[in-house]
């Protein structure tokens, strides 16, 4: 029989792997423990709302290579859609103050030389104070390594990292901070234009991905969940998935299932242990013409506002705090702010929300040191996943470069 690679989960890492697999003419079989794929990353119909949304909303940067790589290779590149250059709306509620931070196409930020396209009220010795980060030693929490306040923190960098990293500056890692830095601002504007998927999460990376495998004869088998895995002699020699029992050591395996299951699965794996919660609202209503399709915001619970075309999504990153609180006064609660970005009728709109309670691993110095990486202790095992040790925070972008990492490694294998 020919060798073949069991890539079990099929949420985005794990269809990373089997594309980047199945593209290079391997023979690849997909298990996966629910009846979808995507996991985080999926669109479904929500029945309250009587229309198709997110789960959450995922901001990607044209600096995201290895996503518009992806996209490319399923047939989905030009599925993004975002501002022509790269530019952020912002608004304060607490002074009603408006702002859009302009960042220029080269590498040379002459931007924070420009009053009219810096955040308002900073300086360029500023900016250029957070060029620590590049340089933060990896025990180091950002607050530790900068200045935690001041115009340019509250105003664009604090709801940057929230955003990036799903952990409150105060205890997130320096080390994660500096790469997203290094990957965007200080790669210039051609780097940080931001994309959103405006036709939904499913239809951009996840429908496309399944077609492409199926056109590979990739077969990706739902409700096929992973028990246990037996080893021998330095191998994965057997997928128990209870009734069903596959002996596998002449194949190799990609494990892309979350920490705590990959934990469960593989003895002394050492995965991060701690999560942070985010919660995302969805309203039920055409934007305002001429909005934003995605405006930050300070000095509010709403962190980030993203317009679609029949509906107003919110998302509050590091979001712990709001878990307990009664959804209907958590969506009055933002809807009265949306209504304020907006100056669309307080009156509560059809809405949803939904909490993500351990949406990404606790990006902090001690967190990010638990990651582990691709490879493992047995030959024919390898990991994927937003939580292993991509230099990233938990992204879409970190996702895909941990599936193609293992794809690559299972190939020189």
């Amino acid at each position: 029989m020919p060798r073949t690679v069991h890539v079990v989960g099929a949420g985005l890492a794990g269809l990373a792997a089997a594309v980047r697999l199945a593209s290079r003419g391997a023979r690849v079989l997909v298990h996966e423990a629910a009846g979808q794929a995507g996991g985080r990353c999926r669109s479904y119909h929500d029945p309250v709302l009587d229309m198709v949304i997110d789960n959450g909303n995922h901001l990607l940067l044209s600096g995201n290579h290895a996503a518009l790589s992806y996209l490319e290779s399923i047939g989905a590149q030009g599925k993004l859609a975002g501002p022509p250059a790269a530019e952020f709306a912002f608004m304060d509620l607490a002074s009603g103050e408006q702002w859009t931070v302009r960042i220029n196409a080269g590498r040379v930020p002459w931007w924070i030389f420009d009053r009219n396209r810096r955040v308002p009220g900073t300086t360029v010795r500023d900016y250029l104070s957070f060029a620590r980060l590049l340089f933060a030693p990896e025990k180091e929490t950002i607050c530790e390594t900068v200045t935690c306040a001041g115009p340019l923190y509250e105003r664009l960098a604090r709801p940057l990292w929230v955003a990036a990293l799903n952990t409150d500056p105060k205890e997130g890692s320096a080390r994660l901070a500096g790469a997203i830095i290094r990957e965007t601002l200080l790669a210039g504007g051609n780097a940080c234009r931001p994309l959103i998927a405006r036709d939904g999460l499913g239809p951009v990376f996840i429908e496309p991905a399944l077609r492409f495998l199926a056109a590979h004869d990739v077969k990706v088998e739902f409700g096929h969940r992973l028990r246990a895995l037996g080893f021998a002699d330095g191998k994965v020699a057997m997928l128990d998935f209870g009734d069903d029992k596959l002996a596998i050591e002449n194949d190799d395996a990609i494990l892309a299932v979350p920490p705590v299951v990959a934990a469960d699965l593989v003895p002394a794996l050492k995965t991060p242990a701690e999560f942070r919660a985010i919660v995302n609202a969805h309203f039920r209503v055409e934007p305002p013409a001429g909005l934003a399709p995605i405006i930050g915001v300070v000095n509010g619970t709403v962190e980030w506002l993203f317009a679609f075309p029949d509906r107003l999504s919110v998302t509050i990153s590091a979001a712990d705090r709001l878990l307990d609180v009664p959804r209907e006064t958590l969506a009055q609660k933002i809807w009265h702010e949306v209504a304020t970005l907006t100056a669309l009728p307080k009156a509560l709109p059809p809405w949803q929300i939904v909490r993500e309670r351990r949406a990404t691993f606790a990006a902090t110095p001690g967190e990010n040191a638990k990651r582990p990486a691709t490879a493992t202790a047995w030959s024919n095992l390898f990991l994927a996943g937003d939580w292993t040790m991509t230099g990233l925070p938990a992204t879409i972008e970190g996702a895909i470069r941990s599936g193609n990492r293992a794809a690559d490694l299972v190939r020189r294998a």
